[in-house]
Formats: C-alpha cells, structure tokens, sequence
C-alpha cells in the first residue's frame, strides 16, 4: 500500500471517529436532558407523597379523636337510659301509692261524714230528752241516766271524730308530700328526657361527623395507593431506564478517556473528568433515591435484635474510612430492641457515616452510641407517651456540628449544608433516617453548635 493509500485511509478513519464522537455527544446530550425531566418529575412526586402521608397522619389522629367523643357519649347515652329507666320505675311507685293514700283518704272522708251524720243524730236526740226533761220532770232521774250514757257515747264519737280528723289530716299531708315528690320526678324525667335527645343530637351528629371521616379517610387511602403505585413505577425507570443511559454515559466518558486521552486537550480531559464525576454524582443519586423509596415500600417485618450486632455490622462496612480518619467508636450500654434489622442497619450506617464525613481536620473522630431504656415522663418531650417505655438510643460525635436553627432542615430530602465541592453527598442520608425512625413509630432530635460536633437522640417504643 503507498503512502497516499495509507493516507486517504487514515482519513477515513479519523473521519470515522469524528462522526462517532458526534454521535456520542448527541447521545449524552439526549441522556442529560431525560436525566433532568426525570429529577424534575421525581421531585413533584414526593413532594406529593410527602403531603399525602401529612393529610392520611391527620385524618388517623381526626379518626382517633371522634372515634373517642363516640365512645363517652355513647357510654353517657347508656348511663342516661338506665337513669330514665329507675325514674319510671320510682315514678309507678310513687303513682300506685298516690292512688292507695286518695283510696285511703276517701275511707277516712266516708267515715268522717258518717261520724258527722251520727253527731248530728245525737245533737237531735239531745234536743229531744232536753225537751222530754223539761215536760217530764218526773222522769228527769231517768233521762239523767239516759243523758249520762248518751254523753259518754258522745264524747266516744267525738274522741273517735277526732283521732279520724287527725288521721285524715296526716293522710292530706302525705299525700301532698307524695304530690310534691311526684313533681319533682317528672320535673327531672323531663330534664333526663331533655338531656337524653341532646345526647341523641350530639350523638347523630358525631356519627356523620365520623361518617364524614371515614369517606374522607378512604379517599386519602385511595390517593395514597395511587401515590404509592406511581412512586413504584418511577421506582422502576430508576432502577432501569434511568440508570442505563447513565451507565452508557459513563462506559462512554472511560472510553474516551482510555482510547483518545493522547488525542485530547488538557481542557478536553478536564471536561470529560467532570462529566464522569458528574454521572457518579448522579448514580450516587439515584442509588439513595432507591433506598428512600424502598423504605416506604417494604414490609414492615418487627423483631427483637441487639443493637450491638447492628453497629458491629455497620463498623466493619466502615473499616477503610475508620482506618483514614483514625476514628474511635464507643459502643457501650446497649440494650435490645423491637426493629426492622435492615432498615435500622441503613439508619445506623447513615448516621456513623456521616459523623465521619463532618469530622474535624486534623483531629480524630470520636463517635459514642448509647442506649437504655427510658419512660416517656423522663424525657421533657410532648411527643412522647407519659406512661410507656422507649429505647433511647445516641450517636453523639466531636465533628464540625451545625447551627442550631438547622436542627429541622437536615431531615428534609435533598437539603445540604454544604457545597458539594466541600462535602460529597447527596443530602438524601438524614432523610433516610428519619424515615426509618417514622417507620418505627419514633421520633429523631438533632441538637449541635457549630464545631462543638453534633448529637442525634432516638426514642423507639419498647414492645
């Protein structure tokens, strides 16, 4: 072959190379773009299934709440009934002792009118031997005797008139104490009556109320399958769609970088160094978003595990950085727990990890995990049941710290305190961890000043 054959053929080569070059960069251009919308559409769907689960958390705690105010008045309603129930019975007995007494009181009014008919005979009677004394003096002796037994039998019917009027007098008394006593029980059957249709008011409308509730907690629960079914398809393209151009972006990037590197300008090398770290970044990324979502996707599967097996577990994935920045883990005092080992596993990798990561320069970490069992009432903490036992975990380190107003904004997805050019990461890590503290119906405090290191608490219900 002549030189100008050699040439014409090393030109078509490097034509050759040109054109696949283009074509690489259209790709990467293409594969950036979908990257971006991807994050973007990643973005609003957990900022969705962010609200979601505040409003279905709302809605239990509404639940809770009426569901309680039903109870107690559906106990008071019972306790009300039963109180009616023992006013109608004393009410009937006072009823049929009114009727006995108005029975009673009409026997004595028959006697007395009968005593007054035979008072009146006598005075009549008397009248007649008056007269009969005054004709008949001669009589008199005798009509003396006969004045003397009719007077005794007077004075018999008047003692008997009045021990009547007496009894009659003490019968109209119990019978208006009976009458009043009557007033009285229907005044407060009235006032059981009116109390029991208000609690059947009260009770009506706590009932739609909770009717009202359930609908809405339905459709919450509906919305966050939706939520939850979206957020595992995109789960999906993260896992394959997503990573693959990534993948080719960065075969491609080493590529180039292992084939053309004498071909390439200083500049040239830099930029695509920048491209590969870039695509790590967004591998790195993708790979923590795949962890956050799997979180609230997974079975929820509780067991009793020592924690010191999990932090020995986590050291030893840990050994190389440990051994770089001469670190010092106390891991002492630790009792067992009720938790999801892999989940807890992730907590605790993130946490140590990270007080790694803001370790001070020049001086060696020093890291001390804690744990005991405390009751809700020695804590200080409103979150916290008063009377219930928790695993109160930890992780204090001697790290660079944070400002205090920080203390919130560290758990929230993708929020970094630092530039990336500083610290490495992708600000997904904490979020993780309370993630996985919510998911063991916990609680995480982060409490630090700046360059005095930070200490993270976890209070964990003990079952």
């Amino acid at each position: 072959m002549t030189t100008s054959e050699q040439l014409i053929s090393t030109q078509r080569e490097l034509t050759l190379e040109k054109e696949e070059k283009e074509k690489l960069f259209i790709e990467l251009g293409l594969a950036n773009k979908e990257l971006a919308f991807q994050k973007e559409e990643k973005g609003k769907r957990a900022a969705e299934l962010g609200i979601a689960n505040i409003e279905l958390v709302f809605q239990e705690d509404e639940k809770g709440k009426r569901a309680a105010e039903l109870g107690i008045a559906n106990k008071e309603l019972v306790f009300q009934d039963d109180e009616k129930g023992k006013r109608a019975a004393e009410l009937g007995i006072a009823n049929k002792e009114l009727v006995f007494q108005n029975e009673e009181k009409e026997k004595r009014a028959e006697e007395l009118i009968i005593a007054n008919k035979e008072l009146v005979f006598q005075n009549e009677e008397k009248e007649k031997r008056a007269a009969e004394l005054i004709i008949a003096n001669k009589e008199l002796a005798f009509q003396n005797e006969e004045k003397e037994k009719r007077v005794e039998e007077k004075e018999k019917r008047a003692a008997e008139l009045i021990i009547a009027n007496k009894e009659l007098a003490f019968q109209n008394g119990e019978k208006e104490k009976r009458a009043a006593e009557l007033i009285i029980a229907n005044k407060e059957l009235a006032f059981q009556n009116e109390e029991k249709e208000k609690r059947a008011a009260e009770l009506i409308i706590a009932n739609k109320e909770l009717a009202f509730q359930n609908e809405e907690k339905e459709k919450r629960a509906a919305e966050l399958i939706i939520a939850n079914k979206e957020l595992l398809a995109f789960t999906y393209i993260s896992s394959h769609d997503l990573q693959e151009p990534l993948r080719k972006i960065q075969t491609f990037v080493s590529i180039i970088l292992d084939t053309e590197k004498t071909n390439l300008s200083e500049n040239g090398k830099f930029n695509f160094q920048r491209m590969q770290l870039a695509a790590g970044r967004m591998q790195q990324l993708i790979d923590d978003l795949l962890a956050f979502s799997r979180i609230a996707t997974t079975e929820l599967k509780f067991e009793k595990v020592a924690l010191k097996t999990i932090i020995d577990e986590v050291k030893t994935d840990l050994k190389e950085t440990i051994q770089e920045k001469h670190a010092t883990i106390e891991a002492t005092e630790l009792c067992s727990a009720s938790i999801i080992a892999f989940q807890f596993r992730q907590l605790m990798y993130n946490l140590i990890s990270n007080a790694l990561k803001f370790s001070k320069s020049g001086i060696p970490s020093h890291i001390i995990i804690k744990s005991r069992i405390v009751k809700g009432n020695q804590s200080n903490i409103e979150k916290l049941s008063a009377d219930k036992n928790y695993c109160h975990i930890t992780v204090k380190d001697n790290g660079i710290g944070f400002e205090p107003h920080f203390s919130e904004r560290i758990f929230e997805v993708f929020q970094k305190l630092h530039g990336k050019e500083v610290y490495g990461g992708t600000g997904i890590g904490l979020a993780i961890v309370k993630k996985i503290v919510e998911n063991h119906n916990g609680i995480i405090i982060a409490t630090s000043q700046l360059n005095q290191g930070a200490t993270f608490d976890i209070y964990l219900p003990d079952t």
